[in-house]
């Protein structure tokens, strides 16, 4: 789209380039090109672009993907948007706010793309709701004032540094790949603008509490210039978290690496330490009616494909969306998979019941001891799920929870229509038991 042309559609929809809102339109039709190849379109990508404005670098990625969805904040751009794309059924087009814009229904769509000339005003916080884990988008180009990407960029010791900087590092490898000049853009920009490319990080970090981690980072550097230690908890005592880490008992938030903060998010996290499952855990093992014929450890069940019992539990909210778990990266079996809102196998001699309760309490941190308890059904053993007696139960519950890192990775409400379509289309999501308890909730239900 030349300089022109974006006139031309900036006057028919009655558009006035707003400083508040952050619009600097780009109208360089070799720079937009260029920066949707970055992406490195394929036939069966979705790719989503948040303030496509009047389309200049959607209109160079139509008809080279399955699915573009254009999420755009102002209502008249996205009519424009709407009547410009009405002959191409891939590009769906959203008049909605790219910082509080649902990305539940992406995850059906498998790994998602992001693209982005994102405006001034909001980039930050655009970039926090869809980078921010989990995610369905696993790539990102995104072109941002100068200034944001140094940011997301800075190392430790520099004023660049902080905050933004270490959300951004603990789940994206980023690099910047072009700077953009104000001359492309209407109105001009008093500063250069960079397009970034992040890619999900590919180096892990040890298992840590996303939440917590947040947490401590802002209490951190909300006085920089004072020592970490004065914002930090109580205990452990900070002369022992310093040794820990590998700092002195003085140093300041922005002298600290991003692989320290993480550690000294495991420093104060009280479950850290302790291993996503024991394998001399001991549970009882059944023969095909179900009946106890002796014990073994978790190591030996799993080993040797011994029958045992276990329970999953649907927690659903007063909205009727279920909470899904996905299984953090330690666990033994299926690791990184969505499930059930909690699951576990019953200790030798715990009953089912008593099973749910406890493991509703170690995952989500919900207290459920007088929390009613629906039973749905059971469901035999079989290889698919792990040779397991389970019973399925259904609870109601919207309050607090607090899940561990080192069992659950993240947690997601999700309408249940939302998830019959992930379902169908991507099966390999989920776990083998999780996929069997929605069959027999679904069967209950019907």
């Amino acid at each position: 789209m030349t300089l022109p042309e974006l006139k031309v559609a900036l006057d028919a929809t009655g558009v006035i380039p707003s400083r508040k809102l952050g619009q600097n339109f780009l109208h360089d039709a070799n720079v937009a090109r260029w920066i949707g190849e970055q992406l490195d379109p394929q036939p069966d990508d979705c790719i989503v672009e948040v303030g496509p404005g009047t389309g200049a670098l959607s209109e160079h990625l139509v008809g080279k993907v399955r699915k573009l969805v254009l999420v755009e904040y102002d209502q008249r751009l996205a009519e424009y948007l709407t009547k410009k794309f009405a002959n191409e059924p891939s590009v769906e087009v959203h008049s909605e706010d790219g910082a509080r814009f649902d990305l539940r229904p992406l995850w059906a769509e498998g790994k998602v793309k992001l693209l982005g000339n994102l405006p001034y005003s909001a980039g930050g916080a655009i970039l926090r709701n869809f980078l921010k884990g989990p995610t369905p988008v696993e790539r990102a180009v995104i072109m941002l004032q100068k200034e944001v990407i140094d940011r997301i960029l800075a190392v430790p010791r520099t004023k660049a540094y902080g905050v933004l900087t270490l959300r951004m590092q603990s789940e994206w490898d980023s690099a910047p790949i072009k700077t953009i000049g104000p001359e492309c853009f209407h109105p001009r920009p008093l500063i250069d603008s960079t397009v970034m490319m992040c890619r999900q990080r590919a180096t892990p970090l040890p298992v840590y509490d996303r939440r917590l981690f947040d947490e401590l980072i802002r209490r951190g550097f909300a006085q920089r210039r004072k020592m970490v230690r004065k914002a930090m908890p109580d205990s452990p005592p900070w002369p022992k978290v310093a040794e820990k880490i590998g700092c002195t008992e003085t140093a300041r938030a922005e002298e600290l690496s991003l692989e320290q903060w993480v550690e000294l998010t495991r420093c104060y996290d009280e479950f850290s330490s302790e291993p996503a499952q024991r394998g001399d855990e001991v549970f009882d093992v059944v023969d095909e009616q179900n009946e106890v014929t002796g014990q073994a450890t978790r190591a030996e069940v799993h080993e040797k494909g011994l029958r045992h019992r276990a329970v999953h539990v649907f927690v659903v909210n007063g909205k009727s969306e279920i909470l899904l778990q996905q299984r953090s990266l330690l666990k033994d079996e299926q690791p990184g998979k969505w499930g059930s809102s909690a699951a576990g196998h019953l200790d030798s001699g715990e009953d089912y019941e008593a099973c749910a309760r406890r493991e509703l309490g170690e995952e989500l941190g919900i207290e459920a001891e007088d929390l009613p308890l629906k039973a749905v059904g059971e469901l035999p053993p079989s290889d698919e799920n792990g040779w397991e007696f389970i019973r399925l139960y259904v609870t109601v519950y919207s309050g607090a929870m607090r899940t561990r890192a080192n069992e659950v990775a993240a947690v997601e409400w999700m309408g249940q229509e939302e998830l019959r379509r992930w379902l169908a289309v991507r099966p390999e999501d989920f776990s083998g038991g999780f996929r069997n308890c929605w069959e027999l909730l679904e069967k209950q239900s019907g």
